[in-house]
């Protein structure tokens, strides 16, 4: 399954919110720096969709606010 995620990077409060069937918006506190805000994210999308963070992978948008997120489902 893969999901869109529109990430909000330094934000002053951290959230996810559905905005679509499969389209999410992830706000979090680290900076876009070293990969510190997608380890962030990845971190949590699997709280909010109760997903192991290892069957989570950000296969598009690395440097991007918009990312593909692939979700092992086996």
């Amino acid at each position: 399954m893969n999901l869109t995620v529109r990430v909000k990077p330094k934000a002053k409060k951290e959230y996810v919110r559905k905005v679509g069937e499969t389209d999410f918006e992830v706000a979090v506190h680290e900076p876009p720096e070293k990969g510190k805000a997608n380890a962030a994210v990845i971190k949590k999308l699997s709280e909010h969709l109760g997903v192991s963070t290892a069957k989570m992978t950000i296969v598009r948008g690395q440097t991007s606010r918009i990312k593909i997120v692939k979700i092992e489902t086996s």
